[in-house]
């Protein structure tokens, strides 16, 4: 498992939970450059879901973006708010009817080597099947000084377990060499 990933934390609606409420249920960690990473067969044992990654995308740009999609749903079932800041300047934007569960921005080829961006994402009630699945996120990446940090929610317009988490590059570009997601149980 990355260290970066083992020392990012959240908490779950402001309350303190300690490290011993989170079982690994699975980390990829890319030996090579990869377009998508699937988690499946997620146990629906646990009350949330936490997903971690730093990662960086093929893109010839400065940054790349990360999609996530339940369950193999690729239809307008999603909708998502954004709040981003650069240090200088801040923004708000709001998606409805998108095909994917949120919108990460990662560090692309043309940003300075071997720099990732990273966040956390919780995936809330994600086993409740009597509930849309909503999910927040923090996350950004450095670009040399001129990076980015956002604080995302999203929506998910099922009411069916997740089951299964896609992750793809939003352009259709690879995830680079050495980017890792890990997903991680909570318990109530």
């Amino acid at each position: 498992m990355c260290p970066m990933l083992g020392i990012m934390a959240s908490s779950i609606s402001g309350s303190k939970i300690s490290t011993s409420s989170y079982d690994s249920i699975a980390t990829t960690t890319l030996s090579t450059a990869t377009a998508s990473v699937t988690f499946s067969s997620i146990p629906a044992t646990y009350t949330h879901l936490q997903l971690r990654f730093i990662a960086r995308s093929s893109r010839t740009a400065t940054q790349g973006y990360i999609v996530t999609r339940f369950n193999g749903d690729s239809g307008t079932n999603y909708s998502m708010h954004t709040v981003e800041g650069d240090g200088a300047t801040a923004s708000s934007n709001a998606y409805s009817t998108v095909s994917y569960g949120s919108l990460y921005e990662i560090s692309a080829a043309s940003s300075t080597a071997s720099i990732f961006g990273a966040g956390v994402v919780d995936i809330l009630d994600y086993a409740n099947t009597n509930k849309y699945k909503t999910l927040r996120a923090s996350q950004g990446d450095d670009k040399n000084g001129s990076g980015r940090v956002y604080l995302t929610s999203g929506l998910w317009q099922n009411t069916a377990a997740i089951t299964s988490i896609v992750f793809t590059e939003y352009n259709g570009f690879n995830f680079e060499q050495y980017s890792s997601f890990a997903l991680y149980g909570i318990k109530g």
